[in-house]
């Protein structure tokens, strides 16, 4: 499968390196390649990719254009510049795959959602991009969780959001493919509502516990 990943900090990295293990073939979406390489400095991209010679690096719409999915995974405030810089072209008719969180931190820290109850991040990425088949999951853990849900003690849950059911079916693929075992549908986009407005909460869990190698198990 061609995966493009959008976004170059540690989320993007972490699933282009899994994905990228597991046969893919992995292009980082970025808005400037050369001056993404030229960042070398310790855990800079340009450091990342100098060690990762098979994962490819372009622009954003030369990454989404040869993909067929695509995963946003940079700053959710960023998300819709991000994905326009993709262009809603090379978007069309392509599974995209939303981890990112409406996190708001012009007030400090805990960070605010920026949208939330009646709305939600994902839904505002469908209505901008019609055409693309937009899926929210991974969005509840921490990047490492994320690519390697089998280091944690026991198996937990991911959560899928999304109006295409052939969409949704890649990306579970995808999960289990990572080793997520325990994943649900949630039904349609607007269900992302819920797992985005769950950040709150796992941000007090992660000051409580200390560290960020958590996630959630539904018990049913």
């Amino acid at each position: 499968m061609k995966y493009a990943v959008l976004g170059t900090g540690i989320v993007g990295r972490t699933l282009a390196d899994r994905l990228d293990e597991l046969g893919h073939e992995v292009v980082l979406g970025t808005r400037d390649p050369e001056a993404t390489r030229a960042r070398t400095g310790e855990g800079e991209p340009g450091a990342w990719l100098a060690e990762h010679t098979s994962v490819g690096v372009a622009t954003f719409a030369d990454a989404a254009a040869s993909a067929e999915v695509v995963i946003h995974a940079s700053n959710g405030a960023a998300a819709l510049e991000v994905l326009g810089a993709a262009g809603a072209g090379n978007l069309d008719g392509k599974v995209l795959v939303d981890v990112a969180n409406p996190l708001d931190l012009s007030h400090g820290f805990p960070p605010r959602l920026f949208v939330k109850d009646d709305d939600s991040l994902a839904e505002q990425i469908q209505r901008a991009f019609p055409g693309a088949l937009v899926v929210k999951t991974l969005n509840t853990m921490n990047c490492s969780v994320m690519a390697r849900p089998g280091q944690l003690a026991t198996e937990t849950t991911v959560f899928v959001s999304g109006d295409d059911a052939d969409a949704k079916a890649t990306v579970t693929e995808m999960l289990r493919s990572f080793g997520h075992t325990d994943v649900m549908d949630l039904g349609d986009l607007s269900t992302a509502r819920g797992p985005e407005m769950y950040l709150p909460l796992w941000i007090r869990l992660y000051g409580a516990l200390g560290h960020a190698d958590l996630n959630i198990k539904v018990v049913r």
